[in-house]
């Protein structure tokens, strides 16, 4: 019996027995179009605004500054700036907060058995809003905001571990619990700093609150990049894991799996990915909510494949809510609010029409 439980292919035919939707190679082929789709939406986007550029003179930009051609200094400076300067930093940072929120979507959902679960669950959203609101008001005190939102967002998550680990476990319905006292503790502490900031400072709390990528810089995409590609590539190492914690706590002991500590190390990168992403680009509500239900429609419940394509699809739908924000009016507006109109309605028609085989 020992031998068995250590052979991890069978460990993942067991617990990926119900995915039967495709064949592996038709899942690969799957995950092979997302990609291709990201890239589509990743040149659309560079392409698209209020600026015309041609695709052409994209590709070309891009190319001179990659191999470092003189011919970048013969280009027009103001294309140039345009697409390598803002354009293209955005569009790298949507989509790796794409990732972000979405794998981390996928992970929560499958450590807590639960879909209506999202990366926001645990109070980070709430910290770090805190934390932001907090970096706004008393700029004096913290480093800059982004640093004040990771950390109290990461903080959040940490309390609620703390509050609700009793004799050495961590009850999953605790644990939501605990998110969402502390969630609500974080959300009245920023509404307290928005009644006491003066007009400058309210201002920049509700754009934060509202989400964007208005000042993406290369900065930005070389901090938040690195952390959020590295966390996803162990959780999708994990993937088999977590195939096994979503049958429950019993099964996967009974399967040689240690539920406390793979939780705590899958919770623990999805909450680092997502706070990082939040910690720069404010909150953006519903992607790490719909990604993973729309992958499980196509794939399966299968972790394996769920947690890349999840994050295919989240750059892909991030891309095109940002392009949209910044392209159907004059003025940009805040991508949290495409997010929301475009994902209520959503969530209704799963409700609706495939609420039964999804949801449960």
């Amino acid at each position: 019996m020992a031998g068995y439980l250590k052979d991890a292919s069978l460990l993942e035919d067991i617990a990926c027995e119900e995915s039967n939707e495709f064949s592996i190679h038709g899942k690969l082929m799957i995950l092979l179009a997302l990609f291709v789709l990201l890239v589509l939406t990743s040149s659309a986007a560079v392409v698209f605004g209020a600026y015309k550029i041609s695709i052409t003179d994209v590709y070309s930009i891009i190319l001179s500054h990659l191999l470092h051609l003189s011919e970048a200094q013969n280009m027009d400076s103001l294309k140039d700036i345009i697409v390598w300067d803002l354009r293209l930093p955005r569009v790298l940072l949507a989509i790796t907060v794409g990732f972000a929120l979405s794998a981390a979507g996928a992970t929560f959902q499958g450590c807590f058995r639960n879909p209506l679960v999202e990366p926001y669950i645990l109070g980070i959203s709430s910290g770090a809003a805190f934390g932001a609101a907090m970096g706004i008001v008393f700029h004096q005190f913290f480093f800059s905001v982004q640093a004040a939102a990771f950390i109290f967002g990461s903080l959040a998550v940490i309390m609620a571990y703390g509050i609700a680990r009793v004799n050495k476990e961590t009850p999953t319905v605790t644990l939501i619990l605990a998110g969402v006292i502390l969630g609500s503790l974080f959300s009245a502490a920023v509404s307290i700093l928005k009644y006491i900031s003066n007009d400058s400072a309210l201002r920049e709390i509700v754009f934060w609150l509202m989400g964007g990528f208005y000042f993406a810089s290369w900065s930005d995409v070389a901090l938040v990049t690195p952390v959020v590609m590295l966390s996803f590539l162990a959780m999708w190492s994990l993937g088999w894991k977590l195939n096994i914690l979503s049958m429950g706590d019993d099964e996967a002991r009974g399967l040689g799996v240690n539920p406390e500590k793979y939780k705590l190390i899958l919770i623990g990168l999805a909450t680092l990915m997502t706070s990082i992403a939040v910690s720069t680009v404010g909150i953006i509500a519903w992607v790490g909510l719909m990604m993973p239900h729309a992958t499980r429609m196509i794939l399966g419940p299968d972790h394996r494949f769920v947690i890349p394509a999840s994050a295919m699809l989240g750059g892909s739908y991030l891309l095109i809510c940002d392009t949209m924000a910044r392209t159907l009016t004059s003025s940009e507006i805040p991508v949290g609010i495409i997010t929301s109109l475009l994902g209520a309605p959503y969530l209704v028609y799963l409700l609706r029409t495939r609420g039964k085989s999804v949801f449960e």
